[in-house]
């Protein structure tokens, strides 16, 4: 039986266009050893590479002020998030969710992902403004696959280190006995993506065991049920940054949810790498 070590990285906070690769070395520097997963967050990884946009430029559809107004307010608030088992204070955000932000986040999502993730309640796709100053979101990761097998080459060539590298999000996948799901698209190979809203839904309802989701492995071989084990553990390790939501980010600095800025941020301990380890039982 293999049980697992897992060590958080902290590090400066990476800001877009900043050289991510160069962080990670320099932060695992005389902390890694061959064979250990290097678990690396897809959000910092997306900033990082400036796949990021500002909502405060789009112009709303009606579509997504139907959305933004009696879709989440409504459904979300009263019926969904009820039967999802959400607690008091997320249902009263979904409530009162801001109108005129939230439909130009809405047709972001409509325009980016289509209609079954923008049906979402938060983080459509990946498009999520946690971790992001003011009115930016990120946009999902571009091939996840190839920059997991060029991050390992570059940490070898610096490092001399053989290790695995995982990229993983904090989307949930849901386990249905040996069956794994999730909303988000393009999750690591054994992990089904469908539906979008009817995943998460189900996942919820059911109260199915979830994870974070790997998307990508490099320099091993994992098949879902270990690659959700690192990752979760990762996950637990690394903690929920600025604030696992727009909300609670905001709340932490005592802002309105688009007044959160890059000297803020850059403020607090930031966790994007975990070491995970395997030990032999």
């Amino acid at each position: 039986m293999t049980r697992y070590r897992a060590l958080a990285i902290k590090t400066s906070y990476w800001k877009p266009k900043s050289g991510y690769t160069t962080h990670i070395a320099e932060a695992l520097q005389g902390k890694v050893r061959d064979g250990d997963f290097v678990v690396v967050s897809e959000k910092a990884l997306v900033i990082a590479s400036n796949y990021i946009i500002d909502e405060s430029n789009v112009e709303p559809s009606l579509n997504s002020k139907f959305l933004a107004t009696f879709w989440m307010r409504f459904v979300w608030g009263y019926c969904i998030g009820t039967l999802c088992g959400f607690g008091y204070r997320l249902l009263r955000r979904l409530r009162e969710y801001p109108l005129d932000s939230s439909s130009r986040h809405k047709q972001i999502a409509l325009k980016q992902t289509g209609l079954m993730q923008a049906l979402m309640f938060s983080s459509e796709k990946n498009i999520d403004g946690s971790n992001l100053a003011y009115s930016y979101v990120s946009l999902p990761l571009r091939n996840a696959d190839v920059l997991a097998q060029n991050l390992r080459r570059a940490l070898y060539g610096s490092l001399g280190k053989d290790v695995c590298v995982i990229i993983a999000d904090t989307d949930k996948t849901y386990k249905f006995r040996n069956f794994y799901f999730t909303p988000r698209p393009n999750p690591l190979r054994g992990i089904h993506s469908f539906g979008g809203i009817v995943a998460y839904v189900i996942g919820r309802m059911l109260k199915l065991k979830r994870s974070s989701t790997p998307l990508a492995v490099a320099g091993c071989a994992l098949g879902p049920a270990e690659a959700l084990a690192i990752t979760n553990i990762a996950d637990r390790t690394r903690g929920p940054g600025a604030g696992a939501t727009v909300w609670d980010m905001a709340a932490r600095f005592k802002v309105d949810i688009n007044e959160v800025s890059w000297e803020m941020l850059e403020s607090l301990g930031h966790k994007p790498i975990v070491i995970v380890r395997g030990c032999l039982q």
